[in-house]
């Protein structure tokens, strides 16, 4: 759990240098994504999204970070979050792939905004459940997103991916939600209060605000969501080696309501569909 005294409201202005910063994290997961392909090392992965971020002038806020060697994390199949991409890991075909990535760029006053966002990819001829879990923990993403334009607490993101979930089970069963990983405050620091469980909890929830900046990013696995470190001391595996997928975006919370800043069309086509339409930076 993320713990502090009030969560950073940004002004307008910073908000949209956090889109310049989460356009940024979005052009490195569209080269990610380009270079996705049976037999490609995460290594590779790894260098690709590093090239694209350097090259637009920002750096990768990952790389370093409480010493996590790389600039994406590359979790693979039974991995949920945090892998390591390495020269001797290479895709398989069925391989289901999440890639989280981030980047900061200079503001004022020797400030950094930050931008942090995940996907997950599908590699090659994926069991058709496999290609469910990754649609459905997508899906739980946007209702939690479409969640905050309006509401009064962040409660509102883990309920809407809670009915996410009790409405589409695969098989006859409801998929898993990874509890112990949550959403979370972002601006001049990549992780800030307050949390975002992708869970119901009961009792009074952090207040949302206009100005805050929140990340959404449901974990779903196929079968339970127990799961443990490995000895590389970051990679989180479910215990009983069941896929996981991940899925996340950075939101602004603008006017009462959401602008996506790490989609490239503020997350306009996807809120349309929920009968939402998204804030102005402007």
């Amino acid at each position: 759990m993320i713990f502090g005294p009030r969560p950073e409201i940004k002004t307008r202005s910073e908000l949209a240098a956090m889109a310049e910063a989460g356009a940024i994290v979005c052009q490195m997961l569209d080269a990610v994504s380009q270079a996705v392909e049976v037999g490609i090392s995460t290594a590779e992965l790894d260098a690709i999204a590093e090239r694209t971020c350097r090259q637009a002038g920002a750096k990768p806020n990952f790389k370093g970070y409480y010493g996590f060697p790389a600039t994406i994390c590359t979790s693979i199949n039974d991995e949920i979050v945090h892998g390591i991409p390495t020269s001797q890991r290479f895709l398989a075909d069925g391989d289901v792939l999440s890639v989280d990535c981030g980047c900061s760029i200079a503001g004022t006053r020797g400030r950094r905004w930050h931008g942090d966002s995940a996907r997950t990819f599908l590699v090659g001829n994926v069991r058709p459940e496999v290609r469910q879990l990754s649609d459905i923990t997508r899906e739980a993403m946007w209702a939690g997103i479409a969640a905050l334009a309006g509401a009064r607490d962040v409660g509102v993101v883990g309920a809407a991916v809670e009915d996410v979930v009790a409405c589409n089970p695969i098989n006859g069963a409801p998929l898993d939600i990874v509890t112990e990983y949550v959403g979370h405050g972002i601006g001049t620091a990549m992780h800030q209060v307050p949390d975002v469980p992708n869970y119901r909890v009961a009792g009074r929830q952090p207040k949302i605000k206009d100005g805050m900046a929140l990340c959404v990013e449901p974990m779903l696995t196929l079968g339970q969501a127990e799961n443990r470190t490995l000895d590389d001391e970051w990679t989180v595996v479910t215990t009983d080696g069941s896929p996981a997928a991940h899925w996340e975006h950075a939101v602004a919370i603008i006017d009462g309501t959401v602008r996506v800043l790490t989609a490239a069309d503020g997350g306009a086509a996807e809120l349309a569909k929920r009968g939402i339409t998204i804030a102005e930076l402007a």
